[in-house]
């Protein structure tokens, strides 16, 4: 897979730098790469700031015994939507510390949480695959239910937004909207699997 995705990066580069050649625009080809390995570092270094910080609050939270809180308080969802896992366990725990990192749209900072709870997911299979409960605790991540898109507010209003968080009725639908199918569908397919 990666030596596929590698050939369609090295093909979409080789076609610009001919297309750049062709048309006459080498100066706008080298001027634009300079601009965006520029941007990148410049996000790369403000996304680590934020990542740092949230990953350091919700240390602090897991210390201070959030991490009980919200596993008592989502006990009753996380019971339905993960009836293999044990209630107020370790990978209930750090399930729920992720599921609040979305849910404040944290991004890329809710990306430590997730690992740390696909491992402790993982102690209790002992096989190559995964199992139910790491699916669903995989399309939930990915769809994540968001109430403050922070990241993506800090992107609009690094982008000169004047109101980097008017989208919030949009984030919210949709946010909804994708967790609802994507549980739909691992419910269904679980079902489906006689899983």
């Amino acid at each position: 897979m990666n030596k596929l995705l590698n050939c369609i990066w090295a093909g979409m580069i080789l076609l610009s730098v001919v297309c750049a050649v062709l048309t006459g625009r080498t100066e706008q080809l080298s001027a634009a790469v300079l601009e965006g390995a520029s941007s990148a570092v410049t996000l790369v270094l403000s996304m680590t700031g934020m990542m740092c910080a949230w990953t350091g609050l919700m240390k602090i939270a897991d210390e201070g015994g959030l991490t009980l809180l919200l596993s008592r308080a989502l006990g009753p969802l996380m019971g339905r939507l993960f009836p293999g896992c044990k209630r107020g366990g370790s990978a209930v725990k750090a399930m729920c510390m992720n599921i609040t990192a979305n849910f404040l749209g944290l991004g890329n900072a809710a990306t430590p949480l997730g690992i740390a709870a696909m491992k402790e997911l993982k102690k209790s299979n002992p096989t190559r695959t995964a199992d139910n409960s790491m699916v669903t605790f995989v399309v939930l991540n990915a769809s994540s239910i968001q109430l403050i898109p922070t990241f993506a507010g800090m992107l609009r209003a690094q982008a000169g937004s004047a109101a980097p968080f008017d989208i919030l009725p949009a984030v919210w639908v949709t946010s909804v909207c994708a967790a609802a199918a994507a549980l739909a569908a691992a419910k269904l397919l679980e079902a489906h699997t006689g899983g």
